[in-house]
């Protein structure tokens, strides 16, 4: 798709450009926008629009948000408060808690998240970007990049009335999303994980039964024979369900839609009670039932010189833990950095966007073996969904490709390798977690069991530090390369430097 430039076009010039308006899209933007560089940020749609992702993580309420100045606004949306997550999951048929706080009693400032309409969030992320310098085109569709031998260049695109225009920029950012037309451009093959290859369907009802208090706002995630069912209230008059399935359901599902989701949700009695005698939702854009296929995948590849790749762009994991707007604002934050340092030429620009890929590529891998041992963790041999999703059946092309994510680049751990090393990770993985929310029970309160895991610690540790430098504007400890010879972040979190 790389295009040569038109005699008759006009062309502008930018720092960087942004391709896709969401929170993604958005953050890359906004945190480049921020060091003083100019930025174009082209979106197809005209916001605000409708997008599924609703549940988020306290990283990106309290870290990113912050970092970007906009956190006082997300909290004065009133969007709903999610001080963690209600699963029925496991070999305990009983619903337990993760809850963010470390004590179950004593929560500190920032153990909570929103569940949010996706809508209303993206604009609110989208106008600060505007508000700090980004030029920002909606209804502008990007046609291809301009690239020669040695670098992307810029990007050509259709503006609101079909006009060809261009542009051109030292970096150009991939944020489009899932159905993105300019990914190819970075090198790389898209992997698609065999063990989440699910299909959801989701839609929405007015309203609907709450969890007791203070865990009323809590996503409620609830295992049943056939895969399992997300629960989100985003208003007392509106509540997100969705229901995740093996892909070989797909023809029942594609036939009809609104069938299929009533007759999922009939079969999971939790979730069934929670909405008996509750209308569909008719209020637009949540009238209508929805179906996505394929949530899990990565770019083995997510740069090249002069192009990044971020958010669904670059990669998505199964939403069974909120992690889909964390990794997105996440890895923008990373982009945001390598671009502004590369932009100021204060590191070897091959460098900078190492770290980015390494630090992005871990991130993912953590999230994918901690989903891939809580799927594990369900206990129920009748049903094919859960067979099919033990670690001991996990694919051997799907375990090289894991121990390709995770080793060497991702993790500095160069010694990480060979299939029976990676089922043996899963497997342990898997008996740590199980053995964590077993302890719940017994817990007194003044600990959560959970976090004294050690995969579970690893998983959200980035997550934590993330807090600190918003709240606190630095992490509490001294930050440390995560490989040999990698780079540390600024106190402000928008560039690279080296470890003091």
């Amino acid at each position: 798709m790389s295009q040569p430039t038109g005699e008759n076009t006009a062309v502008e010039d930018f720092d960087v450009i942004v391709v896709g308006g969401g929170p993604a899209g958005a953050t890359a933007a906004t945190a480049v926008a921020l060091r003083g560089h100019r930025v174009l940020l082209l979106e197809q749609q005209t916001f605000p629009r409708y997008q599924i992702g609703e549940s988020l993580l306290p990283s990106t309420v309290h870290g990113v948000c912050r970092i970007l100045g906009v956190e006082d606004e997300v909290a004065r949306a009133g969007f709903k408060t999610k001080r963690g997550g209600t699963f029925r999951w496991g070999r305990n048929r009983d619903p337990w808690q993760f809850s963010f706080a470390l004590s179950p009693r004593l929560a500190d400032p920032t153990s909570f998240a929103y569940q949010v309409e996706r809508s209303r969030f993206d604009a609110i992320l989208l106008d600060n970007a505007r508000r700090v310098g980004v030029e920002v085109r909606e209804n502008c569709r990007v046609k291809g990049v301009l690239a020669d031998d040695e670098r992307v260049r810029g990007v050509s695109w259709t503006g609101p009335g079909g006009e060809l225009r261009e542009a051109r920029a030292r970096y150009v950012v991939d944020a489009s999303g899932n159905g993105s037309r300019i990914h190819t451009e970075v090198g790389g093959r898209r992997t698609y994980s065999d063990f989440f290859r699910n299909i959801a369907v989701f839609g929405y009802f007015a309203g609907g039964g709450r969890l007791p208090k203070p865990n009323d706002g809590n996503i409620f995630c609830a295992a049943f024979d056939e895969g399992w069912i997300w629960y989100i209230p985003l208003r007392d008059d509106l509540t997100s369900v969705g229901a995740v399935v093996s892909r070989e359901s797909a023809a029942e599902i594609q036939q009809d839609p609104v069938a299929a989701w009533r007759r999922l949700i009939h079969s999971c009695p939790e979730i069934r009670d929670l909405l008996h005698g509750v209308p569909q939702a008719t209020e637009v854009p949540y009238d209508q039932v929805r179906v996505r296929k394929d949530w899990s995948y990565w770019k083995s590849q997510l740069w090249r010189p002069g192009m990044v790749l971020v958010g669904d762009a670059a990669c998505f994991v199964d939403p069974v833990l909120s992690s889909g707007v964390h990794l997105a604002t996440y890895g923008a934050l990373l982009a945001a950095r390598s671009i502004n340092s590369g932009l100021a030429a204060t590191l070897d620009e091959g460098r900078l966007f190492d770290e980015f890929e390494a630090r992005y590529r871990h991130e993912y891998s953590l999230f994918y073996e901690f989903l891939v041992s809580f799927y594990d963790m369900h206990q129920d041999e009748r049903s094919y969904f859960w067979k099919a999703r033990k670690v001991t059946n996990v694919s051997a092309p799907e375990l090289e490709a894991f121990v390709e994510l995770v080793g060497g680049l991702a993790s500095g751990d160069s010694t990480f390798g060979g299939l029976g090393a990676a089922g043996a990770r899963l497997a342990a993985a898997s008996s740590d977690l199980d053995t964590a929310v077993g302890r719940l029970p017994d817990s007194d309160g003044l600990r959560n069991p959970l976090f004294e895991s050690p995969g579970i610690r690893q998983v959200f540790q980035e997550g934590a530090v993330l807090q600190e430098r918003g709240v606190f504007g630095g992490p509490l400890e001294d930050e440390t390369p995560r490989r040999p010879g990698g780079l540390v972040s600024s106190d402000d979190g928008l560039t690279w430097r080296e470890a003091r």
